[in-house]
């Protein structure tokens, strides 16, 4: 296929991008809501396009500790993908989840750390399930993995693994919660070819 470049995406391009950030912010406050029996509110998404060097900075100073949720996609597309949350927003989560207090911010137990990657792991479906859907392409998650370190640190992995294919990441910033305002980062790196695949699904032709 073509090379293909940031500089390449026109603003159709985008706004489908950003639909498809709508859509799944949609359907990841939906099963949230459901996990913890409340009503949530989401907040419209915040869509970029861009470098993958530039998202620590976008979402924190790289020094932070945030946790993150990582996964590897498969079947018509390949790439990786993340789920960040900062520290307050992922206790807050667990708390809610666990029954706790939500002010705790003990130390996260093994429980806490399953609770945190399957809260990841549904939210980073209904992204896929969103693309999937306008795209008509067959799109599977590999078996999370979370981390907990500074931004710095967390980001470099998929940057790392996957700079050799491309080095374009797509950024979808979610706020939702009820009395709390949680922010989360969700970060899809698709292989340079599966950017073709993906603009090409959608009728876009580069």
């Amino acid at each position: 296929m073509g090379e293909f470049s940031l500089d390449n995406v026109n603003e159709m391009y985008l706004d489908i991008l950003r639909e498809i950030g709508n859509i799944g912010a949609g359907n990841a406050t939906t099963a949230l809501a459901g996990m913890l029996n409340q009503t949530i509110q989401m907040n419209v998404p915040k869509v970029q396009l861009m470098e993958a060097s530039q998202l620590s900075s976008a979402i924190c100073p790289e020094e932070e500790v945030i946790v993150g949720v990582f996964l590897e996609v498969t079947m018509d597309i390949t790439g990786s993908m993340m789920f960040l949350m900062r520290m307050d927003s992922a206790h807050y989560l667990v708390n809610k989840l666990m029954g706790r207090d939500p002010e705790c911010r003990d130390d996260f137990t093994e429980m806490d750390m399953s609770a945190i990657k399957e809260i990841g792991n549904i939210i980073t479906a209904s992204y896929l399930t969103a693309l999937s859907g306008m795209t008509n392409l067959k799109i599977a998650p590999s078996i999370p993995h979370v981390a907990i370190d500074m931004a710095g640190a967390i980001l470099s992995v998929p940057a790392i693994q996957f700079g050799q294919f491309g080095n374009n990441a797509l950024m979808i910033q979610t706020e939702f919660g009820d009395d709390v305002s949680i922010d989360g980062y969700f970060i899809l790196m698709p292989e340079e070819d599966s950017y073709e695949i993906i603009l090409s699904s959608l009728g876009i032709h580069i």
